[in-house]
């Protein structure tokens, strides 16, 4: 039997999971390292979620080893040393433990006869790899082409260099607390800060579940840029409200928690599984129902809508760095269609004067101000803009069209914003 870790062999299994079969990080982790312990368990993330991050470092730095390209039927090794390159330089793992476990994970295999490059080569990384990986440009290199090119188109070359180097480190922890609660009371009890925003703010790592308050369902776990759209709505409270592609329920979670009397809708029943346990969790109450909001309708036109639609997700690639490795333009097009769709649904549902808060966590602008100004030019909607006092004052993330524009750039000193977009419409 071989002696080789398991995490290392589940890190490679996880890696492999999602860049070669393109599954979800998340949910791949979670079916994979079921088994492990708690550190095991947070080290197999770490590792891997660290070389998708650096994975155009990390190859710029193999290729500088390598005589010449290696053959594509030599995957499954490229992968070994692409984990090994991103522990030891990135990681800063002890460099003996990262080689010995690669070659045993190579010799393992139908590729023992490449045990010994793979030796030579993390030796040399050892050695040589950070002064490689810095040469390199961590920003433009890490960002796939596709990505990189529309946000030099959307936002100018140097904001996209700011989002490049913003994805480059693991994002915090961002909660929201219930209504009623001292901020300062709890930022001292969870060791957080209180951003502009109001939402709390801790470094991220430890397990969730034994923070303080938790168990109590003082808070729940949410964005800081996540938690703005439902504040937009403003003053819920006795209003029906539909919370559409609601899933995982956070800002279920926040309407709830307002007074509104809130119907949670998603086409995924097994998603709507967390919504009510969060909702049970929290001491709180909202009618959860699974169906497409694209056809599914209240008994009556709702006084307010929240859609969170469906994107690429593109602005949660720090916290998600499978995004990046994930979605292609294409997914951009399709989902700006059903986009497209969910806005028309949204204003068949509404009340003369209701509001919609359109949102994705999306850097795309298709997805966002193009989705928008197509709305205005269709639908039966006037845009209401948003106003700095509601956002904490932080002027620079409304656009000049008076929409919220967050960029995970934005808020450096604090460390940072997810990628969001949310238009605030009045039907006509």
């Amino acid at each position: 039997m071989s002696s080789l870790p398991a995490n290392r062999r589940a890190a490679l299994t996880l890696f492999t999971a999602v860049l070669r079969d393109h599954k979800p990080l998340e949910d791949q982790a979670e079916q994979i390292c079921r088994s492990l312990e708690p550190r095991d368990r947070a080290f197999v993330r770490m590792v891997v979620a660290t070389t998708l991050r650096r994975i155009g470092q990390i190859d710029g730095v193999l290729n500088r080893c390598l005589d010449r390209p290696m053959p594509a039927k030599l995957a499954m090794v490229r992968d070994v040393l692409r984990l090994g390159v991103a522990q030891m330089v990135f990681l800063d793992t002890p460099a003996h433990a990262v080689v010995d476990t690669a070659v045993q994970l190579v010799k393992d295999g139908k590729f023992a006869p490449y045990a010994g490059l793979t030796n030579a080569i993390l030796r040399r990384v050892a050695r040589d790899g950070k002064a490689m990986a810095e040469a390199i440009d961590a920003c433009r290199l890490n960002t796939p082409r596709w990505l990189w090119n529309d946000w030099v188109a959307s936002y100018g070359e140097d904001t996209a260099r700011a989002i490049g180097e913003a994805h480059l480190g693991e994002a915090p922890l961002d909660i929201s607390l219930k209504p009623g609660e001292d901020p300062a009371v709890w930022a001292e009890r969870l060791e957080a800060v209180v951003l502009p925003t109001g939402s709390l703010r801790r470094a991220a790592g430890g397990v969730v579940q034994d923070l303080p308050g938790f168990a109590e369902g003082v808070w729940w776990i949410q964005d800081a840029a996540a938690a703005m759209p439902v504040r937009l709505l403003g003053d819920v409270q006795g209003l029906s409200v539909l919370d559409l592609c609601a899933a995982p329920g956070g800002k279920t979670c926040q309407l709830a928690a307002a007074g509104a009397t809130v119907t949670a809708i998603d086409r995924s029943a097994r998603r709507l599984r967390r919504v009510s346990e969060n909702l049970g969790r929290l001491g709180l109450s909202a009618t959860v129902q699974d169906g497409d909001a694209i056809v599914w309708r209240p008994e009556a036109p709702v006084d307010a809508i929240l859609l969170d639609a469906p994107c690429s997700a593109t602005g949660t690639i720090r916290r998600h760095p499978d995004v990046a490795r994930l979605k292609k333009p294409q997914d951009v097009l399709d989902l700006a269609a059903t986009q497209a769709d969910l806005l028309k649904a949204s204003a068949e549902m509404l009340k003369p004067g209701g509001l919609v808060v359109y949102c994705t966590c999306s850097l795309q602008k298709a997805e966002g101000e193009d989705q928008i100004a197509a709305a205005l030019e269709t639908l039966p909607f006037v845009r209401e803009p948003i106003r700095p006092e509601e956002i904490g004052g932080l002027a620079e993330m409304i656009t000049p069209d008076g929409d919220l524009r967050t960029l995970p750039c934005h808020i450096p000193q604090l460390g940072g914003l997810d990628g969001f977009f949310a238009a605030r419409l009045r039907r006509a």
